[in-house]
């Protein structure tokens, strides 16, 4: 975790001593040293916070040290704290302290802070569980994958109702009439991070694995996906028992362990694939691309 942590404290510096412009993910995932793919997920596990909500933070909080205790205009002050416009700053404001920055000025009270509310309150997508019974539930093991070849269905806009399970519908149904369905590995993967990227933006693949040669069918992509460790999770349950499962891979076990994420996406392995389409119940592993940790 001290790893992690150091690794984080950097980035909070180079965001702190930042704030008077935009900062992008590739820049502090560099100083983080961390992959793009799951560095949100990382910086909320140890700060406590999403990467956006700590940011905004951190400028409001500047922001009202300035209206506090500076002459600056209420302009001068949007544009050194990274807000495009004063009329930008004045909504993110007004929204977090519940106040206008003119009216907060004079005073230099905040009666009323919805930036302070409570981090990480209950959400009703995670299993109410304990740190052990977590442990418990979700064991992770290390898992090498060889060099395989990929036939995968890009799904854009995958947040829209229906359109990620119509393409593993349209997968299955290739696989079984390719008789490739039982020896292959069925898996959903993405490069975006659903909780960063907008969500008409957000894309999804769904692939089958095969050690069989085929052509991919109109529609459909080959690629080839290097060999690579993976850290496991199994899960048998619904969409809040996988939701939970994946809080604990990033939060639980990987920001405690030994190993750093790799640069590519996470996979989500069915391993009933006749029932792939039965979103009630799921059965997965999970799976993290991992590296040792480097000092």
């Amino acid at each position: 975790m001290s790893k992690y942590t150091d690794r984080i404290d950097r980035v909070i510096d180079h965001l702190r001593e930042n704030l008077h412009r935009p900062v992008k993910l590739a820049e502090l995932a560099r100083v983080a040293c961390f992959s793009e793919f799951h560095f949100h997920r990382i910086f909320s596990a140890v700060a406590g916070e999403t990467l956006n909500h700590f940011t905004t933070r951190l400028r409001l909080e500047k922001a009202a040290r300035l209206l506090r205790y500076s002459g600056q205009s209420v302009t001068e002050i949007a544009l050194e704290c990274g807000f495009s416009s004063p009329a930008t700053f004045s909504r993110a404001f007004r929204g977090a302290y519940d106040t206008s920055p003119s009216r907060f000025r004079p005073g230099g009270e905040i009666k009323k802070s919805k930036i302070r509310k409570e981090l990480f309150r209950k959400q009703d997508y995670l299993l109410p569980l304990s740190a052990a019974q977590k442990k418990a539930l979700f064991r992770v093991r290390l898992l090498d994958l060889p060099r395989r070849r990929v036939t995968y269905l890009r799904v854009a806009n995958a947040c829209a109702d229906g359109r990620v399970l119509a393409a593993f519908r349209t997968m299955t149904e290739w696989a079984r009439s390719q008789d490739m369905l039982t020896q292959g590995v069925l898996f959903g993967m993405s490069a975006d991070d659903p909780h960063v990227t907008p969500r008409h933006l957000y894309r999804y693949e769904v692939c089958l694995a095969s050690t069989v040669p085929v052509g991919a069918p109109k529609g459909m992509s080959k690629l080839t996906m290097p060999a690579m460790r993976y850290a496991v999770a199994r899960v048998s349950g619904d969409l809040r028992k996988v939701a939970t499962a994946w809080d604990y891979l990033y939060r639980g076990w990987l920001i405690h362990s030994e190993y750093e994420p790799e640069h590519a996406p996470a996979l989500e392995i069915f391993l009933d694939k006749d029932k792939a389409t039965d979103w009630s119940h799921f059965e997965l592993d999970l799976c993290v691309p991992v590296k040792e940790l480097r000092k």
